[in-house]
């Protein structure tokens, strides 16, 4: 079943500092500021639950709207009477299910039911799942901070960057505000305020990057070539993750290690990026590319390449488990 929880929320529709930069800036109309003021609102969040008649039952969100449509209409009734514990059949049948292929809602539709079956999986045995999985495999995880939302100006970012290493945080990414439709003035101020950042937090602190796939091959090859006097640990989704060409490319373009996968779906889709030596980090979100039982195939898989697996944190907990 899904279910829906309803509440209040008090805030601007928007952060109050910059947006990221994303692929429909290319038309002036769609490049825009939000609406920032604060206001009262409903809110709502979408989980899917699933029960059993031993009533054992595994919880799993928030899932997004287009979500529900898949599940209700599509998965649920195929689930119904099955058995929930057999994670690796129901996966391998779900995914052969669509005609349309292996991405998009109806696999993030998948995920979320294949982890609300493996948290349906640790209630049944009384352990968390990363002992199911064969963990624990360190004693901790290192976290970094997002810094989506804050100014980009570079006065302001250099502030709040020099605050956040001070408070501790040994990592930061930043997102870039400005794309090919912004031209050379929109490259400059993402560049003075990378350049501002990295001054802020001094060399050899931990730096990440993030275009959310809106930039187009020239605009990303000459971004990653201006970045690299200040040494980031990568440059996130410069262009969208099906130009596979493209991310060869820059990754040859420069010395600033490429990352993608928030955006990749599957197995599948992630051995043709690495199979093509496109990408120096992989950040496949077991929420959306396929669940759990997925997420564990692609970092068997990127391990045979010596790639590093550094999970999307759509939700942090899935991930956290593997």
């Amino acid at each position: 079943v899904t279910f829906r929880v309803h509440g209040r929320y008090t805030g601007p529709n928007f952060p109050p500092g910059n947006r990221q930069a994303k692929a429909l800036d290319l038309y002036p109309e769609f490049n825009t500021e939000g609406d920032t003021s604060v206001k009262e609102k409903p809110t709502s969040a979408i989980y899917v639950e699933i029960q059993t008649d031993e009533g054992v039952s595994g919880l799993f969100g928030p899932i997004e709207e287009p979500n529900v449509f898949t599940i209700q209409h599509a998965l649920k009734p195929f689930l119904i009477g099955r058995d929930p514990l057999a994670t690796e059949l129901l996966l391998d049948q779900m995914l052969r299910m669509d005609r349309h292929g292996h991405s998009g809602y109806f696999v993030t539709g998948v995920s979320s039911i294949d982890i609300a079956l493996w948290d349906l999986k640790g209630k049944a045995w009384n352990q968390p799942v990363y002992r199911l999985l064969g963990g624990p495999t360190r004693p901790d995880v290192p976290a970094y901070a997002s810094m989506l939302g804050f100014s980009t100006q570079p006065e302001d970012a250099a502030k709040l960057a020099a605050e956040h290493k001070d408070k501790g945080y040994t990592a930061q990414k930043w997102f870039f505000r400005y794309g090919p439709g912004d031209g050379t003035d929109g490259m400059t101020r993402n560049l003075a305020m990378a350049y501002a950042v990295r001054e802020a937090v001094g060399p050899g602190y931990t730096l990440m990057f993030d275009a959310f796939w809106g930039w187009d091959l020239a605009y990303a090859t000459e971004m990653v070539q201006q970045l690299e006097a200040i040494e980031p640990r990568w440059m996130e989704e410069p262009v969208p993750p099906e130009r596979i060409g493209s991310f060869r490319r820059l990754r040859e373009a420069s010395r600033v290690p490429i990352a993608t996968g928030e955006h990749v779906y599957t197995r599948w889709q992630t051995k043709e990026l690495l199979t093509a030596e496109a990408v120096d980090v992989l950040q496949n979100d077991p929420d959306w590319t396929g669940g759990i039982s997925e997420q564990m195939k692609i970092c068997a898989l990127a391990s045979a390449f010596e790639i590093p697996v550094i999970a999307h944190g759509h939700s942090l907990l899935p991930a956290l488990h593997v």
